[in-house]
């Protein structure tokens, strides 16, 4: 059974729900309403735009981690900030598609996104990514945050990876397949929006690792992905399980909601971050 809270906080049927879990669908007065009901946590589902394949849409990044941060929000009440495709994606800038903003716009975007929420109540913001090339630039991102203060905390929703439960996966699916635009990529969309799914458009185009730097040993170099990948494609998607994609969905959300729950008991996060401020004010102050 899903519930939402009202506005005085007690729990009601879905049927009956007054405050949507979508903040762009909230009113100004809903907002304070939510943020109290949400213990001041928003999530913010973080895509891209770029080409997956010859058979899936520019947006299948950020569809699934909608999808993902919606059903969690609905089970464990928060707020979901819209659509963001703000996001690193300079390795697809040779495919048509890919919006690549400049690495000085995502991060100042990013950064007044969040003083924004924080400004209007969300203390605590989980970003709920859904594309790898944004990774390393988050992990950073979040390190940042430790150069000045700020009253607010932010969480990158990375989910426990369970080997056996994979494993138990993969008798509906060929893991062969697996990849950008894969197998598995295609079946996680194809069980939320499958009138946006072309499985017989996969094999159109090779997603072949063509290993062209291989052969140099012990570096790491931007151009790595399209010296494996330049059809910005990788594995075979020609026979996705919507069932696959149904599990490995909700076994996201699952943990997501988890998250959520633990950060409404939990702020142990907020004090280590502020007890960290208050000591980096003065160095020589810390025990040694």
């Amino acid at each position: 059974m899903l519930f939402l809270y009202l506005s005085t906080g007690s729990f009601i049927g879905y049927a009956q729900s007054i405050l949507p879990v979508q903040f762009d669908e909230l009113s100004g007065p809903q907002v304070i309403e939510a943020v109290s009901a949400s213990h001041g946590i928003c999530l913010l589902p973080f895509g891209i735009m770029e080409k997956h394949g010859p058979h899936l849409p520019l947006s299948t990044d950020l569809i699934i981690a909608r999808e993902i941060a919606l059903k969690a929000a609905q089970y464990e009440y928060c707020v979901v900030f819209p659509a963001y495709y703000f996001g690193q994606i300079n390795e697809a800038r040779h495919q048509p598609g890919a919006i690549a903003y400049s690495h000085t716009t995502i991060w100042n975007l990013l950064q007044e996104t969040l003083n924004e929420l924080s400004r209007n109540g969300f203390k605590k913001i989980i970003i709920v990514n859904g594309h790898g090339g944004n990774n390393d630039f988050i992990h950073f991102f979040l390190m940042s945050q430790l150069e000045s203060p700020k009253d607010y905390v932010v969480v990158n929703y990375e989910p426990l990876q369970d080997t056996s439960y994979f494993l138990s996966l993969e008798k509906l699916l060929d893991p062969a397949g697996y990849g950008h635009a894969g197998s598995d990529e295609t079946s996680m969309v194809l069980a939320i929006r499958p009138d946006l799914v072309h499985p017989e458009l996969a094999s159109r185009q090779s997603g072949e690792d063509l290993k062209r730097l291989a052969l140099i040993p012990g570096q790491y170099t931007g151009i790595w992905w399209y010296a494996r990948f330049p059809n910005h494609y990788g594995g075979e998607s020609s026979n996705p399980s919507a069932e696959y994609g149904r599990k490995l969905n909700e076994y996201m959300i699952d943990q997501l909601e988890v998250l959520i729950r633990e950060l409404k008991s939990s702020n142990i996060i907020e004090d280590l971050q502020q007890q960290f401020y208050e000591q980096s004010k003065n160095p020589l102050n810390t025990k040694q």
